[in-house]
């Protein structure tokens, strides 16, 4: 699997834009948003991360022409049986108000008396879909478990990074310089098998 040039990254989520544009940057590989180019959403109509992932990254490379990386990615919490899961994003709203969605999360928790950390159990997702044009596909899942918080901690990141501590660390992503939440993150994860399949 050979890839060079340019590349679409098919998002309008500049934060999700910005992380790929990071985690591609060593590899000479020029990204490009699905929003710079003026590509519409496709609507995400799929039951799992990676069938979402898939829909997006071939609408992309059919409408561009081009090689196209799309990424479905998501909180799932266990004691809301998996919930937000692929709707992640639906639940900030049509505003992308993420503050609005950790608190319906905390809501839901404390409705349940989850306080203690084993009641507070939650991963990340992320499914990573290359497609071309001709039709080809490559797709690469990563996972990261960890704790919810509350209140959120810290302005780095974006989505439900605030809330989320990864087992093993006493920062929340949001609290995370980049570059550390790269080498642990379930997006990182998912690019490590996808890099290791472009080499």
């Amino acid at each position: 699997m050979r890839l060079s040039g340019k590349l679409v990254v098919a998002s309008h989520n500049q934060g999700k834009v910005r992380e790929i544009a990071e985690l591609l940057a060593p590899f000479g590989i020029e990204p490009v948003s699905a929003g710079t180019l003026g590509l519409p959403e496709p609507e995400e109509t799929e039951t799992t991360f990676a069938g979402n992932a898939e829909l997006k990254a071939r609408a992309a490379a059919t409408a561009a022409g081009l090689p196209a990386l799309a990424d479905d990615s998501g909180l799932s919490v266990e004691a809301l049986d998996g919930d937000p899961g692929i709707y992640s994003a639906r639940w900030a709203g049509p505003a992308k108000d993420f503050g609005l969605a950790m608190e319906k999360i905390q809501a839901l928790l404390a409705e349940k008396g989850a306080v203690e950390p084993a009641a507070r159990r939650a991963w990340f997702t992320c499914a990573l879909a290359l497609a071309w044009p001709d039709g080809r596909m490559e797709t690469f899942l990563g996972e990261v478990h960890g704790t919810l918080v509350w209140p959120p901690r810290g302005k780095n990141g974006f989505g439900y990074d605030p809330m989320f501590q990864a087992d093993g660390m006493d920062l929340t992503f949001g609290e995370m310089e980049p570059a550390a939440k790269h080498a642990i993150s379930h997006r990182a994860i998912a690019f490590a098998k996808l890099i290791a399949a472009l080499k």
